[in-house]
């Protein structure tokens, strides 16, 4: 079993750094290690946490140049990340979770759109404000369940700021890194994690999340692009057939 999580938390860590799909691997993976639904996700979400430190690493040249984007968007994922945390210590699921395959579905589409050459970052003070709005609800859904996360956020982004995937996709590992490590002191405290299955994985999943950038950065945008919403597509299918 010690094998299967490492192996996951490997894949999980190579497409969430590239995608944000990493719980596609890795939540499964620890449901088949015996793990509840609860103990799943908020172990995952420690793993995650601990292993950003190697995305962020891996997607430092993409990052250069990026600190004031960062550190405006930041504060609205650490507080997402721990409303999401407390909605799960107090709240069931069950709801949430027939929603959210909608959500992933719907940015998904999005992704597939193609991005206008001449696209410019959004300024106006209505689109600003639907984006401080759409990252902190990121924030809280990832720090509540965080399954896909990544391609909500990241279909966000890449309307917003109208810059290569590559590094909004590195603007994107540095938020939801955040949102997670708020959510896990959050579950390490309180909640139901499960320390022994939260090794193996996290340590498969620094290595895919150091590997990952490097990887994303020599495919083809649109390859990236269409590639990251398929899977997201897929994972919706995924997650609605788990809910219903």
């Amino acid at each position: 079993m010690v094998v299967l999580l490492v192996v996951a938390g490997f894949a999980a860590g190579l497409s969430g750094s590239m995608a944000g799909l990493a719980s596609l691997f890795s939540y499964p993976a620890l449901l088949a290690a015996g793990l509840s639904p609860v103990a799943a996700n908020q172990t995952n979400t420690i793993a995650l946490a601990v292993a950003s430190v190697g995305s962020m690493a891996g997607s430092r040249p993409e990052l250069r140049g990026q600190a004031p984007r960062v550190l405006r968007l930041l504060p609205l994922t650490l507080v997402g990340g721990a409303v999401g945390a407390g909605l799960v210590l107090v709240t069931p699921s069950d709801a949430f979770a027939l929603i959210v395959p909608f959500l992933v579905a719907g940015a998904s589409l999005v992704l597939l759109l193609p991005r206008r050459a001449d696209a410019k970052p959004v300024t106006s003070r209505t689109g600003r404000a639907a984006t401080v709005v759409g990252v902190f609800a990121v924030g809280v859904y990832s720090g509540y369940f965080g399954a896909a996360a990544g391609v909500v956020m990241m279909a966000l982004l890449v309307r917003s700021l109208a810059d290569s995937l590559v590094r909004v996709n590195a603007v994107k590992n540095v938020l939801l890194g955040a949102s997670n490590a708020v959510a896990a002191i959050g579950f390490a405290v309180l909640g139901e994690v499960s320390w022994s299955a939260a090794l193996p994985l996290t340590a498969g999943l620094l290595v895919g999340n150091y590997c990952g950038p490097a990887i994303a950065r020599r495919l083809p945008p649109t390859v990236l692009r269409v590639g990251i919403a398929v899977a997201g597509l897929v994972l919706a299918g995924v997650l609605l057939n788990r809910a219903l």
